[in-house]
């Protein structure tokens, strides 16, 4: 399991009710890291957040880790 995975995993669990149906789904292509999250239908909101923000926040935080390590990474939230 890569870091950038584990920090979203973890990320993620801190910010939902059903922490156990948190799945990340890690993508390695040849330059970018496609990272998928996938959460229960009832925690989707809270992912989101008002307007995308906490979204945008999660990306973020990804994108300085991923810059960091040297990578590219994508975060796609799956409904």
């Amino acid at each position: 399991m890569s870091e950038l995975k584990d920090l979203i995993v973890i990320i993620s669990k801190a910010l939902v009710d059903i922490p156990e149906d948190v799945k990340v789904n890690e993508i390695v292509g040849e330059q970018t890291t496609v990272i998928e999250l996938k959460v229960d239908k009832s925690d989707l909101g809270k992912v989101i957040g008002k307007q995308g923000r906490t979204a945008r926040a999660l990306r973020t935080i990804l994108n300085a880790a991923s810059t960091k390590l040297k990578k590219r990474s994508v975060l796609e939230i799956i409904e």
